[in-house]
């Protein structure tokens, strides 16, 4: 939804839907609570851009993003980062590798540069401005396009490996898993009735992680876009453009991946291979990873309980995600970690 305010009133009339992390932004005492319009265009003021009072709110919840409109040139995107996730140097470090990879001529949305500086504070916020790129979802059932996203996946990586990141963590089951699990287990989000069928399955998980990476064995981690979905690839006539590097991190290749992947276990098979036709004329794939993309599922659905459990104050999350913290999520979760426990035992996706 959208915003449109006139300055120097800073005026705003936001559009129906509640549901938008700005208009949740009304309650005190939160990350983003004196993030109003008006602060939105003070900050690009201040690095020398002018902006002309529109403002849609994209559709972000870690982080706020607005789309700005101009007095003159083009309309940027504007990111706000969450406070106290990354420091200054992991968002830099980020920058980084979206630089190279712009080097290398990947098709990557970088943060602008401006008087030398990707990364800048205002009123206690920390930014960044971008191109704003339009693009619509990719068609992840046509297979010309899965190897399209495939071949780009594979530049990245091959960028990627060129050296570690150093002060981002590395995904893997420990940031993921078991971190997540011990977060959640001691702060009273699961209702206690609950707590020792979903703990049993947590562990079985947990397992079921550790055994498919014995199973994958050893394997080289590469800088990753790291939530590299098909909401975060945008399809023009040109072919993809990726956004949002946010979650870049040191993994396996496969992380990249698995997220295009959807339907039975017989399309996912041709759909991975559709993928890695495009991937491996950029970038070697060691087959054993295959053994992990259950495992990562896995690991991404613990993730995901906890990182809207430890955002609950934030009050956009309760109005986006009215379902969470409710005795049904928890039995549903159940379910599906059970569901999970048994899909890591079966063979990797290159078996039929």
């Amino acid at each position: 939804m959208f915003a449109i305010t006139t300055r120097p009133c800073a005026a705003v009339q936001w559009g129906m839907d509640n549901l938008t992390p700005a208009t949740a932004d009304a309650t005190p005492d939160h990350p983003y609570a004196r993030l109003d319009p008006a602060t939105v265009l003070d900050a690009l003021d201040s690095v020398g851009l002018h902006g002309d009072g529109r403002l849609l709110a994209l559709n972000s919840y870690e982080n706020r993003v607005y789309r700005v409109g101009r007095e003159e040139g083009e309309p940027v995107v504007v990111k706000f980062y969450r406070p106290e996730r990354w420091s200054d140097e992991a968002i830099l470090e980020e920058h980084g590798f979206v630089a190279e990879l712009v080097a290398q001529e990947v098709p990557v949305v970088p943060a602008i540069e401006i008087d030398g500086r990707t990364l800048h504070t205002f009123d206690g916020f920390r930014f960044s401005v971008f191109d704003s790129r339009g693009g619509r979802a990719p068609e992840l059932g046509d297979p010309a396009v899965l190897e399209w996203i495939g071949r780009f996946i594979g530049r990245i990586h091959a960028q990627g490996a060129v050296k570690p990141f150093l002060l981002r963590p590395a995904l893997d089951p420990v940031t993921f898993g078991r971190e997540p699990f011990d977060w959640l287990r001691s702060h009273d989000f699961v209702p206690p009735e609950l707590m020792p069928a979903w703990s049993s399955v947590m562990e079985q998980a947990l397992d079921g992680v550790a055994r498919c990476y014995e199973r994958a064995g050893e394997l080289p981690l590469v800088r990753l876009h790291g939530d590299c979905h098909g909401g975060n690839v945008l399809w023009t006539p040109d072919g993809p453009h990726f956004v949002d590097f946010d979650d870049s991190r040191m993994g396996p290749a496969v992380q990249d991946l698995w997220m295009l992947l959807s339907g039975e276990r017989q399309e996912m098979v041709g759909q991975m291979a559709d993928v890695l036709a495009g991937y491996e004329d950029f970038c070697d794939f060691h087959p054993r990873q295959l053994y992990l993309v259950e495992a990562l599922r896995t690991l991404r659905l613990i993730h995901y309980s906890a990182w809207l459990a430890m955002r609950w104050t934030d009050p956009a999350f309760p109005a986006a995600f009215p379902w969470f913290n409710t005795q049904r999520y928890w039995q549903d979760r159940i379910l599906e970690l059970r569901e999970q426990v048994a899909l890591m035992d079966e063979p990797p996706l290159w078996q039929m």
